[in-house]
């Protein structure tokens, strides 16, 4: 069986665990042994939810495949980057006097995909990129490289549920756009230069429908080829450009 990739430092046991989560020590996601019960998988499930760190629940001999030290029953991978909140980053932008552009990933899993969205997105001022715990891409080497710096500039929000990042958008005055292939309006006929966030979906799946459902607004982005779609990441470098010129 294959080892999974040794790219986050592993923090193990108990107490190590405990003391970064209640240090603010970025965590990419804990891991608990399953069977664990009593005042561990209390305490552990408290601090997670505190911190917005998803804690999963493994077969011990998953856990092994991580650290052959004495983990009793806990690991956690250490985040490269500190992640932010939605909450925190949209107030500082509109002090600013700036216009919000957002970049909103559904199930985009594929690290060098994202790390090239996070590049782009970067270079033309978007304000912030926003995953969900689960269904993302994890944020490791492969990721940092293909960004090219990008993930140590830009802000990243881990968030729970993508449909309440987006009602709180929405409720900030903040317009939501997806992508659709059977979309009435071309992109270049939005007007971008208000506040805006984009959402890019996996590819292969595309946005979630609940998801879809939520946009305020679909467009296509123009094609004269026979290809279907195109790669996500360079679906969000046209759209992030076409922002970015109409802003100029």
């Amino acid at each position: 069986m294959a080892k999974p990739q040794q790219d986050l430092n592993i923090i193990y046991g108990r107490h190590p665990v405990v003391e970064a989560l209640e240090n603010g020590v970025p965590i990419e996601k804990v891991m608990l042994q399953k069977g664990i019960r009593g005042d561990m998988e209390k305490e552990l499930r408290h601090l997670c939810k505190s911190a917005d760190v998803p804690m999963l629940v493994i077969p011990k001999e998953r856990l092994k495949r991580y650290t052959n030290g004495n983990h009793q029953g806990v690991v956690a991978l250490q985040a490269l980057i500190r992640y932010q909140k939605m909450e925190d980053i949209l107030p500082m932008v509109f002090e600013r006097s700036q216009t919000p552009l957002f970049v909103l990933l559904d199930g985009v899993t594929d690290v060098r995909n994202f790390g090239a969205i996070a590049r782009t997105a970067e270079v033309c001022g978007a304000h912030a990129l926003v995953i969900t715990q689960k269904n993302s891409a994890q944020i490791n080497p492969e990721a940092m490289k293909t960004s090219a710096g990008a993930l140590n500039t830009i802000p990243v929000c881990r968030e729970k549920s993508l449909i309440t990042v987006i009602e709180y958008l929405q409720q900030s005055g903040i317009q939501v756009l997806a992508s659709d292939l059977q979309a009435d309006k071309a992109i270049y006929d939005l007007d971008l230069t208000a506040p805006v966030a984009f959402v890019l979906g996996a590819e292969g799946e595309g946005i979630s429908p609940a998801v879809a459902r939520k946009a305020d607004q679909t467009f296509i982005i123009p094609q004269k080829g026979q290809t279907d779609s195109l790669n996500v990441s360079v679906a969000g470098g046209m759209m992030l450009y076409e922002a970015m010129r109409q802003r100029k």
